[in-house]
């Protein structure tokens, strides 16, 4: 049975009592939060598993709330957005969000989120310790470190397995499916767009590398150097 700590955040109490009636019968222990500021105490306090995290609140947004605890650790994230369009999941990726739902919202198929996010976030990946050497770029999976030029890169932890299941599939083309399987390893409710978001961030923070991700068009990504 499951003891992880799930924090509810949003402003409509009916939602906040069914997530946490179907999460309390999968064994969770549920916490609540009506506004922003409420939730960022009670992040802070409770040092939670995951939160679910609505993006209209009260006292501060929910981008504001995932900017303050992404400013203090690595906490999993599902967000909750009830516009249909990409704005705000794209948004809540860029932030740091970990996968997110729209509304209106099948409770059971958020608890299938949650243990998935749970279950990637504390996998032991990737499976192998063997460094990964590629140009000028270095990988540590035991140590969980980059480096670029000796520099060290401060990565996400899915950030980290993207990165190194590319390496381990040099030159080799894999779809968003593909590496959504293998780095999130889950069936993915939400759209591809987390992978497009990841491969942005590591391009970014890999700009002084000689590894270069390329994009092809309508297959994937492939890391070549």
């Amino acid at each position: 049975m499951a003891q992880e700590t799930i924090l509810v955040v949003d402003d409509e109490k009916n939602i906040r009592d069914l997530t946490k009636l179907y999460l309390e019968k999968e064994g969770y222990k549920v916490e609540t939060a009506a506004d922003g500021l409420e939730a960022v105490a009670k992040a802070r306090a409770l040092q939670p598993s995951l939160m679910v995290l609505d993006v209209m609140l009260p006292e501060i947004d929910g981008f504001e709330v995932l900017k303050r605890v992404r400013a203090e650790g690595d906490l999993p994230v599902i967000m909750l957005t009830a516009r249909d369009d990409d704005i705000d999941q794209i948004i809540g990726l860029e932030i740091g969000a970990d996968d997110y739902m729209t509304k209106p919202f099948n409770p059971r198929v958020l608890v299938a989120q949650v243990k998935a996010v749970l279950r990637r976030s504390s996998a032991d990946s990737p499976t192998s310790d063997t460094p990964r050497t590629v140009g000028n770029l270095v990988m540590n999976p035991a140590a969980r470190t980059t480096r670029v030029d000796g520099k060290l890169v401060e990565l996400r932890a899915k950030e980290f397995d993207l990165l190194i299941t590319l390496i381990d599939n040099a030159n080799r083309v894999l779809s968003r499916d593909q590496l959504l399987d293998l780095v999130w390893g889950y069936d993915y409710y939400g759209q591809t767009r987390t992978v497009d978001v990841h491969v942005a961030h590591l391009r970014d923070k890999l700009s002084d590398s000689t590894v270069v991700i390329e994009t092809v068009w309508g297959k994937g990504y492939k890391l070549v150097s």
